[in-house]
């Protein structure tokens, strides 16, 4: 069975696979209710009560660092839990040449893995050395610069994960353009889809 995977902008992804709905840092997101929230930290533009509430039914489980507070399974870098039979892993997410995501917070991207296929949402965060060991069939990496990596360090991280398909996100909002994310359709070595809010992919 194929698993869905929508980008609904900015840093916001949904993934579908069967009846299991999925969104990772839902922010001015409508949609059907999850079974399964994600969130990478608590900037504003990345954990939203109002989207959580809105997203949530009395089932939906939500996993988040320590500082989100709707956040009922706290998760930290390098932890891996089951949650409704879904594989998911955290992995470290934060700026080495900046100072707005610091290492010592804590933050995260996640691995999700569905029906042996590895999902890599990175958060917010530079290239970091990390990423030289993860295995992932799809990687949504930021590409806006400023407050994560830009572009050209999104093409050094495909190097690095070599996943098959890349998503670009985290730009259009608040920082970064369409343009940003197109500089990604230079690499040959993996599928880059520059998605509108809204389009997916299936794999």
């Amino acid at each position: 069975m194929a698993v869905k995977i929508t980008w609904l902008g900015h840093a916001s992804i949904k993934i579908e696979h069967g009846q299991k709905i999925i969104y990772i840092d839902p922010w001015k997101v409508k949609g059907p209710k999850a079974d399964i929230i994600l969130v990478t930290h608590s900037h504003f533009d990345h954990y939203s009560a109002d989207d959580i509430k809105d997203l949530s039914s009395a089932d939906t489980i939500v996993v988040g660092t320590e500082d989100v507070p709707l956040a009922k399974n706290k998760v930290s870098p390098g932890k891996s839990v089951k949650v409704k039979d879904i594989l998911i892993e955290t992995v470290p997410a934060y700026n080495i040449d900046k100072q707005f995501h610091p290492k010592t917070s804590g933050w995260i991207g996640y691995v999700i893995t569905i029906d042996n296929k590895r999902i890599y949402c990175a958060g917010d965060t530079d290239r970091i050395p990390e990423m030289g060991g993860l295995k992932a069939d799809v990687a949504c990496l930021p590409v806006g610069g400023t407050f994560t990596m830009d572009a050209a360090s999104a093409i050094q991280a495909v190097n690095d994960i070599k996943p098959k398909h890349v998503i670009p996100i985290h730009y259009g909002e608040v920082a970064g353009t369409k343009k940003d994310a197109e500089k990604l359709l230079s690499i040959k070595t993996s599928q880059i889809h520059v998605l509108d809010p809204g389009q997916s992919i299936e794999i």
